[in-house]
């Protein structure tokens, strides 16, 4: 069940982007946005959403802000997915929440960054509509190129 996230979802969400490879001060980053978004300490008007499986709890989570100065942009900052539920659909339907979310609230665009290395990564938001829109060479390191995918949402 995708649904928003409560405050008790906080650790297991961390936990999640633990498991597909995020660095420990990357963690505590995270953990930090996911407490101010909870506890309403944000002066933007970001969203957390949880892909919560009855039985194992959650296994998903998606994290999205706007960007500003911008007309409705809104940057997709994490989804994942725990690596023993991948390949089962999981992330494609947490984007689409994550679409149909934005749309509801009159965002326009929705861009995505990853690495270039990340080839699976990138073809997954290739096969969910997104176009490869940039690429930032060395951006993260040397030899680290980024990569950004762009989706409009509600065209004017």
């Amino acid at each position: 069940m995708i649904r928003p996230t409560k405050p008790e979802d906080a650790a297991a969400l961390i936990a999640v982007a633990n498991t597909i490879g995020f660095q420990p001060n990357e963690l505590e980053d995270l953990a930090k946005m996911l407490a101010d978004y909870l506890g309403g300490n944000t002066d933007s008007d970001p969203f957390w959403i949880t892909d919560d499986d009855d039985e194992d709890g959650p296994v998903g989570v998606a994290y999205c802000e706007p960007e500003r100065m911008t007309d409705q942009t809104w940057n997709l900052q994490l989804i994942a997915i725990r690596p023993d539920r991948q390949g089962q659909g999981r992330g494609g339907k947490l984007l689409c929440y994550v679409e149909e979310t934005l749309k509801a609230r009159g965002g326009r665009m929705l861009l995505v960054e990853t690495l270039a290395s990340f080839d699976r990564t990138r073809a997954f938001y290739a096969k969910c509509g997104y176009e490869e829109e940039a690429c930032i060479r060395d951006f993260y390191t040397a030899g680290a190129d980024k990569i950004v995918f762009r989706k409009v949402l509600n065209g004017h």
